[in-house]
């Protein structure tokens, strides 16, 4: 077993996710230094069939969401793989589960059945809608929680067009990062008080929770926000603009970076006409201003502005692919792209731990488990013989590797 690292060394957590909310949950968590268990149905989790692409027959997006966990397959339509289920949970800090509403329930593994076994338990769910309410009870999907919570509506290039949702699934990774936060912050409660408790949050509500700037300005005015492009909806000139050769993203929101936006692109009388002395004229004339600052910047070469910028120390930077993003210095520097070694597909590359500790720094060092790589392990682990272990895996109540 790979020794863990990290701030919640010594926490453990039984993952009965799937897809993507869950496992990204289940992900940080593991980054921090828990002890994460995969459970899987014998089928597998149903990103393992998320292909292509894939890396020697395995799902490219499974070991993406899966790195770092070890994996236990069982079935759950047999009572003996319940047990297992039942005394994982009882000596468990966490679960975390994103089954539909009731599912746990029929099982007999809810939360008011298992606090009775482990007071100290975390149960979090993660659902489409949240366990309360009038949508409490329907699946989720990340296109419909952008849609709904209106993140759809203020994105695009502008007015009139066709509803863009953000392309990256971003309620469900959200989604996995406030639970994240949720059950870390309900682990703390739980070794100071010694009681667990339930940490319920969704898909919608993490897609409402982007929408920050877009509310406040509907707060204030009545109004709906509309999409902007790549604008920002407080300040300007704050977007994308085309240079001789592509586009670059410059943010020269405050009057010391408009000014000293002006000063690198050689027109400093802009400051002199009203429709752009100010940010709320250059927000209340934002059209004309883009197309005066484009003609500018198509002059000469992104790699041109950039290196000006930078001297200047405006803010700005390449709009970079996703490819481009993982060969960037900064990206490699900050180890946001690591390389795992995979039982059947190999060296695998992986997305980082976005937070750096200095004294309990995240681990990266096991990768996605193949189905049922860990069960005879984890079986062990909570007191099993080889020949009940034998006995569950010949029935299919348990699948191993």
């Amino acid at each position: 077993m790979t020794t863990r690292t990290g701030p919640l060394q010594g926490m453990r957590v039984i993952e009965l996710a799937h897809i993507m909310a869950g496992p990204v949950c289940g992900l940080m968590l593991a980054d921090m230094g828990a002890d994460v268990i995969k459970v899987e149905k014998p089928s597998g989790d149903d990103s393992r069939r998320f292909v292509p692409p894939d890396i020697n027959g395995e799902a490219a997006a499974y070991m993406m969401m899966n790195r770092n966990k070890r994996g236990i397959a069982l079935n759950l339509k047999d009572a003996d793989a319940v047990d297992v289920l039942r005394k994982l949970l009882s000596e468990a800090d966490v679960v975390i589960e994103n089954y539909r509403t009731g599912t746990m329930e029929r099982l007999g593994l809810g939360y008011d059945d298992l606090v009775k076994i482990n007071p100290r338990l975390i149960y979090c769910e993660i659902s489409g809608f949240g366990r309360t309410g009038p949508y409490a009870d329907r699946g989720g999907f990340d296109l419909i929680a952008q849609g709904m919570a209106g993140l759809m509506s203020i994105t695009g290039e502008g007015p009139g067009r066709p509803p863009v949702k953000v392309a990256a699934p971003i309620s469900d990774i959200n989604s996995g990062i406030l639970a994240a936060m949720g059950i870390s912050a309900a682990y703390a409660n739980m070794l100071r008080t010694g009681q667990g408790q339930k940490v319920d949050t969704s898909l919608f509500e993490a897609a409402i929770v982007q929408t920050y700037w877009q509310s406040a300005i509907a707060f204030a005015t009545g109004e709906k926000p509309e999409p902007l492009g790549s604008a920002h909806p407080l300040n300007a000139p704050y977007q994308a603009f085309q240079t001789q050769d592509g586009w670059i993203n410059v943010g020269a929101a405050n009057q010391s970076n408009w000014l000293r936006f002006l000063e690198v692109i050689g027109a400093p009388e802009l400051n002199d006409d009203p429709k752009f002395a100010s940010n709320e004229a250059r927000k209340r004339n934002l059209p004309e201003l883009v197309e005066i600052l484009n003609g500018f910047l198509r002059k000469d070469t992104s790699e041109v502005w950039l290196a000006r910028m930078e001297k200047a120390k405006l803010p700005a930077g390449p709009i970079n692919d996703i490819l481009q993003m993982h060969d960037d210095p900064q990206t490699r520097a900050r180890e946001m792209v690591l390389t795992l070694d995979h039982p059947r597909a190999g060296k695998v590359d992986t997305i980082g731990h976005p937070v750096k500790f200095s004294r309990t720094p995240a681990s990266i060092t096991r990768a996605a488990p193949i189905l049922g790589q860990h069960s005879r392990e984890i079986l062990r682990e909570i007191g099993l013989d080889e020949a009940r272990i034998a006995a569950l895996i010949n029935a299919q109540a348990v699948i191993a590797a």
